[in-house]
């Protein structure tokens, strides 16, 4: 602010703006000298998100963008709101390196890191939305953010965790929101989950763990081959240890591919006296993929074993299958076209 010429103090008031009040426009900064408004804003507020398409479904409750970034790089994030809160699904990085083939962003490779900017920015966008009363039946303050959008945010560490503290400071420094109500997810990078646990955070860990043995496991999620099943629940437990939060088993259902019974009652040993809950997620397919949702009954049956297990289990809400809502189905979509 110094070196537009300006008063210090007036990136206090900035800040204010944006992480406060919600507000990117400058004409509506009116405590900002009206001569300078638009060269401030345009200075130290650059547009990092250019909306490319925009889908709704659930009667509105559900939001889906896809943005370009400066470069043209492609990303996706997801707004879902429920009758007692509202989530935002973001992005961490353009495309994805793990290779998951049953993922469509996996798919895609990786284009880049999303800068901490690009990230934050994703959420402050739709807590203003939600704000403005975007989301019909739906609270008006955005309180729950998950990254299980497209990439693997351990993989963009420092930029993430630079994201979260941002997202959690009070304002005006921050978004003001929970650590216990943001979930970073990860296909199992061993050595960035144990750093997470020393970093003093609250966040939910959630591990997209998809096979409870090896063999399938390096086919589904091909980083377990540096780091098997075993190495990385040890690392979950460790976080689980050291942050008294429960770790989120993530585990697709795939038709004929990981649901067998058999693998059911194998995980619940696994996960047996661990603290972990299961959370299973009917596939979503991408179009063209060999990949299919397990039948309701096979799923139902999972879960039944695994509780049967005593491990807490649940299946995953399933929302946006209408507007390509699985992570990387629109930017797909949209380079295609």
């Amino acid at each position: 602010m110094k070196d537009l010429g300006e008063r210090e103090f007036r990136a206090g008031q900035l800040s204010t703006h944006y992480f406060g009040r919600l507000v990117r426009d400058p004409a509506e900064m009116t405590d900002l000298p009206a001569a300078s408004r638009e060269r401030i804003a345009g200075a130290l507020l650059p547009s990092l998100l250019t909306p490319v398409r925009e889908l709704a479904c659930d009667g509105g409750a559900t939001r889906k963008n896809l943005w370009r970034l400066h470069d043209g790089a492609l990303v996706e994030s997801v707004l879902m709101g429920y009758p007692d809160r509202v989530t935002v699904c973001i992005s961490s990085q353009a495309g994805c390196g793990m290779a998951c083939p049953f993922c469509a962003t996996g798919q895609a490779g990786l284009t880049r890191n999303l800068s901490t900017a690009e990230i934050v920015d994703q959420v402050v966008w739709f807590a203003g939305e939600t704000a403005r009363g975007a989301l019909p039946g739906c609270p008006d303050r955005l309180s729950r953010v998950v990254f299980m959008g497209m990439g693997e945010p351990l993989a963009n560490y420092n930029r993430v965790i630079a994201a979260i503290r941002r997202l959690t400071d009070p304002a005006p420094d921050g978004l003001g929101l929970s650590q216990r109500h943001i979930t970073v997810s990860t296909v199992g990078l061993v050595p960035a989950m144990r750093k997470l646990a020393d970093e003093d955070l609250s966040v939910t860990l959630a591990l997209s763990l998809h096979a409870p043995d090896d063999e399938l496991r390096d086919e589904l999620v091909p980083v377990n081959q540096r780091w098997k099943v075993a190495e990385v629940l040890d690392a979950a437990d460790e976080y689980a240890r050291r942050t008294g939060r429960r770790v989120s088993i993530e585990y697709a259902m795939i038709r004929d591919v990981n649901d067998h019974p058999w693998r059911a009652d194998l995980l619940g040993r696994l996960l047996s006296g661990r603290l972990a809950h299961v959370n299973l997620i009917p596939l979503n397919p991408t179009p063209g993929s060999r990949w299919d949702a397990s039948p309701k009954d096979v799923e139902r049956e999972f879960a039944r074993r695994l509780r049967a297990a005593g491990v807490a289990t649940t299946v995953r809400d399933t929302r946006g299958r209408e507007i390509d809502g699985a992570c990387g189905q629109l930017a797909a979509a949209e380079e295609m076209s």
